[in-house]
């Protein structure tokens, strides 16, 4: 214990970035584990989508939709979401929604938004359409 304490004395800060870190990986644990917005594997989502009749949402720009897609999911933009147009998604209200992007980054705030919009059950694509070519699932190009 004393030569830790001694290292730490000696080395103060990057002692602190360890502990700062450390901080910062319990803290988003601890959301995580605490939000009404789930990630899910792209595996995980697919079993909730086929067992209750939900759907992706992708939220990508419409020449990355282009470029592929996972099949009957509805397009619509981030954008979109921001400014409430969420009129394709009316009957969906209760069923689950999970939102794609490209890397799982910016599905949060647009799944943040839906559901303080009423959605139920809201979840985003973890590692995005990125995750679901990874995962060898196929997808849709129009």
């Amino acid at each position: 214990m004393e030569q830790i304490l001694a290292f730490a004395a000696d080395h103060l800060f990057m002692s602190l970035l360890w502990v700062i870190l450390l901080i910062a990986i319990v803290v988003t644990y601890v959301q995580a584990a605490t939000s009404k917005i789930k990630s899910l594997t792209p595996q995980q989502a697919t079993l909730l989508i086929n067992r209750n009749d939900g759907v992706y949402v992708d939220i990508r720009s419409v020449d990355e939709y282009r470029k592929g897609h996972i099949q009957d999911s509805l397009h619509l933009t981030a954008d979109k979401i921001r400014k409430n147009e969420l009129a394709p998604l009316e009957k969906f209200k209760s069923a689950p929604i999970v939102v794609v992007c490209a890397t799982g980054m910016t599905a949060k705030g647009a799944a943040a938004t839906l559901a303080k919009a009423g959605f139920e059950q809201v979840a985003i694509l973890q590692g995005g359409i990125s995750a679901w070519q990874g995962a060898s699932f196929p997808l849709v190009k129009k």
